[in-house]
């Protein structure tokens, strides 16, 4: 099989055709005796004016093709009358022809691709109903699509076919159970985050106890690289997810008397609300439409006026892909006599970002720092006393600061995995290539007709957050990028409320990754 990567496209330039017609030949005439040899060797079908055909291509070739045609009379009409009493009523038909893959290709990502471009070609032009005659050779392969056989044999003794129609809905549950091999998948989504193979074999070592040494050694390794990273004095490793984080950070506000601001301007600020709810803090909430950036003069104003001994906001906003103004958040709040406390998951690892002056500020090991999910960490600029009449032992900070960071059982794995991520930390450069990268991709989707929701002036590289075009769905496109193995983020319940895509460049994404991902975008749009 040749090297080259293979692309999936309905054909469009004359230059298509000739290796289209030589592809018909190799298949149709040498290798199932259909039609008779000729000196030029290709093949031109009789319905060529009026197929379009969907095909699979590398440099060189033309690997794979399938023609669709709805004009009637269909060719099978010719052959057995009308086929429509063979047919399901109230359809919209379309005929397929010429399925044929080169040899080399048919264990490979070709008939997939395929069959994913003749879903969203079928889809898009109302297509329900397709008809085929189908070589005896591959019956098997065409029962497990969904084919249903109708009508006698057609052809010749040496190249019989069978009628066959494949209602649309059986093809798209049929689909993906021919998935790509795993390695030819890509994630775009920002949780969890695509993982270097450090990160992985480090993750694949024999697990060690919690209280060993060598555990000690570890997480300590661990919190330093923190502090490090975030300019903070303290760090602390939890065994959970962010939102088990921004709770610890909610108990510690819930021991200060006097009140505190929530500021919201995306999903990511509703949910610090909703902490500050559940843990009954003395709070007033600053809410913004989605998307507009943070005021930090109005955010100086309110923490004054109400007498605000914190304020309490999001670093990046994931939902939006908003970056927002720290550094003038923290001034404000300084300015009001409050602490500032910072949702940090989606900005330490994606961003240059200073924690020296924040209270407490949540983190997590995927995301921008690219290891595996499953931990979060809180760093702190003052040492914590332990709250054992106040808090609960899982959300008591002071408590895991006593026991030297390992109260409870942790995770070896995912620790020795952190610390591999945040290897790659040392120096700056994660952080400036990925702004390279997001520098590289947004005005290629722009080019395409993709608006992100967020200006660059305000924009974080590591999330870009659109609106699916008018007239399509986000979870059509998001499914069609599935199919073709690339991954974005559109299920979650406030994205499905807006028709929101979300594409994520955090982990180990490269240009290469993006580049295919544009490609299949222009596929599907």
């Amino acid at each position: 099989m040749s090297g080259s990567a293979v692309r999936f496209e309905v054909a469009g330039e004359a230059t298509d055709f000739e290796p289209i017609f030589r592809l018909a030949y190799d298949t149709f005439v040498d290798e199932i005796p259909q039609h008779p040899a000729n000196a030029d060797r290709r093949h031109v079908d009789r319905f060529h004016a009026e197929n379009t055909y969907l095909i699979a291509r590398t440099d060189d070739d033309v690997v794979g093709m399938l023609a669709v045609r709805a004009a009637r009379p269909f060719s099978l009409d010719e052959k057995l009358g009308s086929v429509d009493p063979y047919l399901p009523s109230g359809r919209r038909v379309c005929e397929l022809r010429l399925l044929a893959v080169r040899p080399a290709y048919r264990r490979g990502v070709v008939f997939k691709g395929l069959v994913d471009l003749l879903l969203d070609h079928g889809r898009a032009r109302g297509f329900d109903l397709a008809i085929i005659s189908g070589t005896l050779r591959q019956t098997k392969l065409y029962r497990h699509l969904g084919f249903v056989p109708f009508g006698p044999l057609v052809g010749t003794a040496e190249a019989p076919f069978q009628p066959m129609y494949l209602p649309i809905e059986r093809l798209a549950a049929a689909a993906p159970a021919l998935d790509a091999p795993a390695a030819d998948s890509l994630s775009f989504l920002p949780g969890p985050v695509p993982i270097a193979p450090c990160v992985r074999a480090a993750f694949q070592q024999p697990p060690v106890s919690h209280r060993s040494d060598a555990f000690h050694r570890l997480l300590g390794r661990v919190r330093a690289q923190l502090c490090r990273l975030t300019g903070a004095a303290h760090a602390e490793v939890l065994l959970g997810s962010g939102t088990l984080a921004n709770d610890v950070v909610a108990a510690q506000l819930s021991l200060r008397p006097g009140p505190g601001l929530v500021i919201s301007n995306g999903e990511f600020g509703d949910r610090l609300i909703d902490h500050a709810r559940r843990h009954r803090l003395d709070h007033q909430t600053m809410k913004l439409p989605w998307g507009e950036p943070i005021d930090a003069d109005r955010v100086a104003s309110l923490a004054a006026g109400m007498r605000a001994r914190w304020v309490w906001a999001v670093a990046s906003e994931t939902s939006t892909g908003m970056l927002n103004d720290v550094p003038a958040i923290e001034r404000a709040a300084r300015g009001a006599g409050a602490d500032l406390c910072l949702d940090a998951i989606s900005a330490v690892g994606a961003v240059p970002l200073s924690l020296e002056g924040v209270a407490f500020a949540s983190l997590v090991s995927g995301k921008g720092l690219g290891a595996l999910p499953g931990l979060s960490a809180v760093v702190h600029n003052a040492p914590v006393p332990p709250a054992p009449d106040r808090l609960p032992r899982y959300l008591d900070l002071g408590y895991c600061a006593a026991e030297d960071g390992v109260p409870f059982t942790q995770s070896s794995n995912l620790v020795a995995a952190f610390a591999a991520a945040l290897d790659r930390f040392d120096t700056g450069a994660p952080v400036a290539d990925l702004a390279t990268l997001g520098a590289w991709f947004r005005p290629r989707l722009r080019a395409m007709g993709l608006t992100p929701l967020v200006a660059d002036a305000w924009a974080t590289p590591a999330v870009v957050t659109l609106e699916a075009p008018e007239g399509l769905t986000a979870a059509a496109i998001g499914e069609s990028l599935s199919r073709r193995g690339l991954g974005i983020a559109y299920q979650s319940a406030y994205l499905r409320r807006r028709n929101w895509l979300q594409i994520s460049l955090m982990g180990a994404c490269t240009r290469a990754d993006l580049e295919r991902l544009l490609e299949g975008l222009r596929r599907v749009l």
